[in-house]
């Protein structure tokens, strides 16, 4: 029993990097809920999304993911869609803010956030287009099959992968669940709630394909060794769907929850009001009365 937990507990390719990663947020983010009033409902969402993060990426789950195609499309539909969504509907920016020591904000983050690097990285990567289409392209671009070999073979690529469907994620969710009205918030209210529509529908094009197609497209899987021993296109199919279906089905609930917050915003006398133009006829009509003032 303590064998079989311990085989899904340990790490299949430990990592330094992601446990630093992972251990820091963990510690800001208890030390902010610590100083700040966070409610229960949000602690309990971001904790989900780190577990999720750990277990795709740091226990057997992994092991899975390199042998078996669908079992890796359930990895990347995690790593890019259902993690992103929960962490950032938690809004947790603040709260690791308030995690960092006084001396550490005043002295390093903000000169850092004001250094023209970093304004560069952000206004770059939190860009409306370049967000959405990074978001889109790097799911493509792994289903690509010369591509989807590569990062099999290459633990390097492999680990470039998990990481480019993991922050690709979150830059595109934190602009479409931004609570803010625009400016400053990136993108507009209209925009966050159509921007999901836009996104799903390449990759529900690309599920199709691998869906219903005959031929096995990542024979990579079977030089790895498969975990599981039923047909080779049964598990494609199933990949397929997983790239369509519940990855659609979770777009749309976060352009449902992208609709709450416009009309929250609207509700709230929040969202920028256009400026309203007077008939030709009565704008001049009003010019005289303006040059009498």
């Amino acid at each position: 029993m303590m064998a079989t937990l311990l085989k899904w507990v340990v790490p299949w390719e430990f990592s330094w990097i992601f446990l630093a990663i992972f251990a820091s947020t963990c510690v800001l983010y208890l030390r902010g809920s610590r100083r700040l009033k966070v409610s229960g409902s949000r602690r309990l969402v971001f904790w989900l999304g780190m577990a999720i993060i750990y277990l795709s990426l740091q226990t057997y789950l992994d092991y899975f993911a390199e042998h078996e195609f669908f079992m890796h499309r359930i990895q990347q539909l995690l790593l890019h869609h259902l993690t992103p969504l929960l962490i950032v509907t938690s809004y947790p920016a603040s709260v690791l803010r308030a995690g960092l020591p006084l001396a550490w904000r005043v002295h390093g983050l903000r000169p850092l956030q004001r250094s023209w690097p970093w304004r560069l990285v952000t206004g770059v990567i939190l860009n409306p287009v370049v967000a959405t289409v990074l978001f889109i392209v790097f799911v493509l671009i792994w289903l690509v099959p010369p591509l989807q070999t590569m990062a099999m073979l290459d633990w390097r690529v492999y680990r470039f992968m998990n990481w480019t469907m993991l922050i690709s994620g979150f830059a595109y969710w934190s602009l479409v669940l931004d609570h803010r009205p625009h400016p400053p918030g990136r993108m507009t209210a209209g925009l966050r709630v159509l921007s999901p529509a836009v996104t799903m529908t390449p990759q529900i094009v690309a599920g199709a394909i691998v869906t219903f197609s005959k031929a096995d497209l990542y024979p990579i899987f079977e030089i790895c060794g498969r975990a599981f021993t039923f047909n080779v296109l049964t598990g494609q199919l199933i990949g397929g769907v997983i790239t369509w279906v519940p990855a659609a089905l979770i777009e749309s609930i976060g352009g449902l929850m992208a609709l709450r917050q416009w009309l929250r915003l609207s509700r709230s006398g929040r969202l920028p009001k256009r400026a309203t133009r007077l008939p030709i006829s009565r704008r001049a009509a009003a010019a005289p009365a303006q040059a009498r003032r």
